[in-house]
């Protein structure tokens, strides 16, 4: 099972995407420890001092698929939820500053709670899904998908040039292109889908 992220995928103002839309992906793979699911408290990590979150929709991929056609990339979707895509800032800026990957930054423990998968079917348009994060009961984030640089189809068809897609496998689609912030223990994380809060958790 692999957890695959995309980074810098939303425009604040949808005249932006063409400009920005080169093809070149920028594709990020998490570790299966990172994830906490069932709505279950994440252990802040003592790696780091500067836990920054970001809301996503996240792809989950229901049948296996290599060299996706775009047109039909939609189709291996079997699911989406909302998730959490944590990154130690701390810990990136000390791996770039070496031109260091991304790796330990985004794969620590707890790096990737996610919850609420929905049935692609229960989304009238994917192309247009709202969601939103409140953070002690203050919105912090909100967006559509309507807003991505590469929609659902054109991330999954990407990725699925490099590595073979397989059921189960997760795709974080990207963060609003604001208000992503950072987490102190003791924060409550409520993430919601079309109004529906579907990830709640506490960091402890």
């Amino acid at each position: 099972m692999k957890i695959i992220g995309i980074g810098k995928n939303y425009v604040n103002n949808k005249s932006e995407i063409a400009a920005l839309k080169t093809g070149a992906q920028l594709i990020f793979i998490k570790a299966e420890s990172t994830l906490v699911t069932d709505n279950k408290d994440v252990v802040f990590p003592k790696i780091t001092n500067e836990l920054i979150y970001e809301v996503e929709l996240v792809a989950k991929i229901g049948k296996t698929g290599k060299d996706i056609a775009e047109s039909e990339a939609a189709s291996y979707i079997s699911e989406i939820g909302v998730g959490i895509d944590y990154t130690a800032k701390d810990v990136l800026g000390a791996s770039r500053d070496n031109k260091g990957p991304w790796a330990l930054a985004k794969g620590f423990d707890g790096a990737s709670p996610v919850n609420g998968f929905k049935p692609v079917s229960s989304f009238a348009d994917i192309n247009s899904i709202n969601f939103s994060l409140k953070i002690n009961n203050k919105e912090v984030q909100n967006g559509n998908s309507s807003h991505m640089i590469y929609n659902f189809a054109e991330i999954i068809a990407y990725v699925s040039k490099y590595m073979t897609l397989e059921p189960g496998d997760l795709v974080f689609t990207g963060t609003p292109a604001t208000g992503a912030g950072k987490n102190v223990k003791g924060d409550h994380l409520q993430a919601f889908v079309e109004g529906e809060l579907l990830l709640d958790f506490r960091l402890v």
